[in-house]
């Protein structure tokens, strides 16, 4: 049969790969497997089968916790109420590992650390009426640890209501942080993106040095907001350097 002939039978791993990954599963090995992987502290299973379907060796991810021979009751248990199946525990092994945790453990861990590093957080912003047509902007920061709160009047207009919730913010800072002198150069609200974003610029004179700094927020709840935010975006990140 020639090389060219359509009725040649293929040969190469590739082919063998696709009939051995589309074999059934006549055993239910994966539906052991999956319900080995819901118990608590299981990270993975893997269940070996003879060629006619008896369990020959059950393995076993766990994290640390749950004493291994406490693991090895559970999986015979689980295997036994839920798949009638009996396995001798000589059959299972369990190995431990110290400190995996589930992808949700660990974003949260690292949302919650990346918290712990800011010096600075921001806790609200009030908008009160003093009179018919000015308010008073009252920015609450927490600053390494210790609550506190600056207050700026302006004119009730929305860019000037932007201004003084930026001002009040960095009024707040230059107060909580003796060490260095802190003041607004500037803000922008800039339309891009399909939406609204406040940009500023931030000046800190620490000594003889002075240093330009800029942040920026997305406006989602109000102007007032993201002018402290776009604030705390730029000094977070200067005090970051500093520690």
């Amino acid at each position: 049969m020639s090389a060219s002939d359509p009725q040649r039978e293929p040969t190469g791993e590739q082919p063998k790969k696709e009939r051995r990954d589309s074999r059934p599963d006549p055993w239910g090995v994966k539906r052991a497997e999956n319900l080995l992987t819901s118990l608590q502290g299981v990270l993975s299973a893997r269940v070996e089968v003879s060629p006619v379907g008896e369990v020959t060796a059950v393995h076993i991810l766990s994290q640390a916790g749950t004493a291994p021979k406490q693991m090895v009751r559970n999986i015979e248990s689980a295997l036994l109420a839920q798949l009638g199946l009996k396995v001798d525990h000589r059959k299972i092994s369990v190995a431990q590992t110290a400190d995996v945790k589930p992808i949700e453990a660990l974003e949260h861990a690292a949302v919650e650390a990346q918290a712990n590093r800011r010096q600075i957080i921001f806790q609200g912003i009030d908008v009160e009426p003093v009179g018919s047509l000015r308010v008073k902007m009252r920015v609450t920061l927490q600053v390494r640890g210790e609550r506190g709160e600056a207050d700026e009047e302006v004119a009730d207009t929305k860019n000037s209501r932007m201004q003084g919730a930026a001002r009040a913010c960095v009024a707040l800072l230059d107060r909580s942080l003796p060490e260095s002198t802190i003041e607004l150069e500037g803000l922008r609200l800039l339309e891009q993106f399909e939406g609204q974003i406040v940009a500023c610029g931030v000046r800190t004179v620490t000594g003889r040095n002075s240093q330009l700094l800029a942040g920026s927020a997305v406006v989602t709840e109000s102007l007032e907001q993201a002018a402290v935010l776009a604030v705390l975006d730029a000094t977070n990140r200067w005090l970051g350097t500093r520690t």
